[in-house]
Order: C-alpha cells, then structure tokens, then sequence
C-alpha cells in the first residue's frame, strides 16, 4: 500500500507509470482469481485503492495547472 504522500513527490511521468504498472497488476490479480490461483486476496482492495490514490493526484494537479 502506497501513503499518498509518496505519491505527491513524484512526477506526472512517474505517476503515469505507476498507474500503468497498478493497472497491469490489477488484471493479473483479476486473472489469478478467475483461475483459483490467488493466494492474497487483500492485495486486489489494496491496489484498487492505490489506483485511485494515483489517479486523484494526478486529476488535483491538472485542476491546479488550469485554475492557476
């Protein structure tokens, strides 16, 4: 689990990849699952969250850069 504020120091690029890179993860957690193959299942919320956490910085830093 990432702590938002990790999140805040890094760069668009940075996020943008790390979105991707959680996104990738998601769909194997997803497969794993429709397989019978997930042993920690936790992990599927946590990354659900991250993404989230990624995706509403990145959305708060496009709100600044019009608005300012």
């Amino acid at each position: 689990m990432t702590v938002a504020s990790d999140i805040r120091a890094k760069t668009p690029d940075e996020l943008t990849s790390l979105l991707l890179d959680l996104r990738k993860e998601q769909f194997n957690l997803r497969f794993q699952r429709a397989t019978g193959q997930q042993e920690n299942t936790s992990r599927v919320r946590a990354v659900r969250r991250d993404i989230a956490r990624v995706k509403t910085i990145l959305a708060e830093r496009a709100r600044s850069a019009v608005a300012g």
